[in-house]
């Protein structure tokens, strides 16, 4: 009994304090997420470094197809370049597209016209995509007769700044117009004026506001129909065109005008008669090229010789 006493006076009993435990895992917490904090800083450096000499080589190898390209600093394609190949791409085969001896001298006007450019064409046409793309720095306003088409155009291309109009001519009432455009000459139909206020049975006067304000450099007149009597024709959008460039209050006094369809009666006469004969610079079976510069305010005369390609 005295050994067994002995033996049990003799045992220790060590008791471990809950507090320590908890301490002891709670370093190893912190520890880990050192370390945890550590390594997720040097992969995001890791990363971060690599997309930097990335990017940095990026700009050095477009900057270097600029140089050699002549001088064209965006690195992407603007989307209405990209729209346009697609564009002719698909409908390359399309009957009423332009050529390209067509396009070409309204291509070179645009390329040397000082940025930005205003830019306005009258009709939604199988180039219109490349008139946006071509003028993609300047301001480029689309008129169009059809309400449905140029709303369905603008839902398909938001890049397009496409507005419609209602056409009251008819190709069969032009010498009437005309003539009515002569008698009111020094009152509604007079060249320098803000069609907007004005009714002219020619001008187009509903029109958004903006359009009248704006210094137009080129403008393109290719729309609306003209192949039948009753058809709207161009007789309008050719008036306007010449009240717009007569009319200019800043900017290059000289707009550069182009008629499509030159070779139908109503291109040719509307023509000389509101933006004249003195002003064509350039003229084939399709294409018109007229320079109108701006005139005073108190001038009564579309042009400084007397027409003779129509008589009332």
């Amino acid at each position: 009994m005295k050994n067994n006493n002995a033996n049990s006076n003799n045992t220790k009993l060590i008791l471990l304090h809950p507090y320590i435990l908890k301490q002891g895992s709670s370093n190893r917490l912190w520890l880990l997420a050192f370390i945890s904090f550590f390594t997720v800083a040097f992969l995001l450096t890791l990363i971060y470094t690599r997309e930097s000499t990335t990017t940095a080589a990026a700009i050095t190898t477009a900057s270097s197809i600029a140089a050699a390209g002549g001088g064209f600093t965006n690195s992407l394609l603007p989307t209405t370049v990209i729209n346009t190949l697609l564009h002719y791409a698909s409908k390359s085969n399309d009957s009423y597209k332009m050529s390209y001896a067509e396009m070409k001298p309204i291509v070179d006007v645009l390329r040397k016209c000082s940025s930005p450019c205003n830019f306005l064409i009258f009709g939604l046409t199988h180039e219109t995509l490349l008139w946006k793309a071509i003028n993609h720095n300047g301001r480029t306003v689309f008129i169009d007769e059809n309400r449905y088409y140029a709303a369905y155009y603008e839902q398909l291309h938001p890049e397009i700044d496409a507005y419609d109009v209602q056409y009251t001519t008819k190709i069969s009432e032009m010498k009437e117009l005309i003539a009515t455009a002569r008698d009111q000459i020094r009152n509604e139909c007079r060249p320098v004026q803000n069609l907007l206020f004005s009714e002219c049975k020619l001008g187009l006067n509903d029109l958004p506001n903006h359009v009248y304000e704006v210094d137009w450099d080129v403008i393109l007149v290719d729309g609306p129909r003209g192949d039948w009597p009753d058809a709207p024709g161009r007789i309008s959008p050719i008036f306007t065109s010449g009240v717009l460039a007569r009319s200019k209050k800043g900017g290059n006094p000289k707009t550069h005008v182009f008629v499509h369809d030159f070779r139908r009666d109503v291109e040719r006469v509307c023509g000389d008669e509101f933006l004249c004969k003195e002003n064509l610079v350039e003229a084939t079976e399709v294409l018109g090229h007229y320079v109108v510069e701006r005139m005073e305010e108190k001038s009564f005369q579309y042009c400084r010789r007397n027409n003779t390609s129509f008589s009332s």
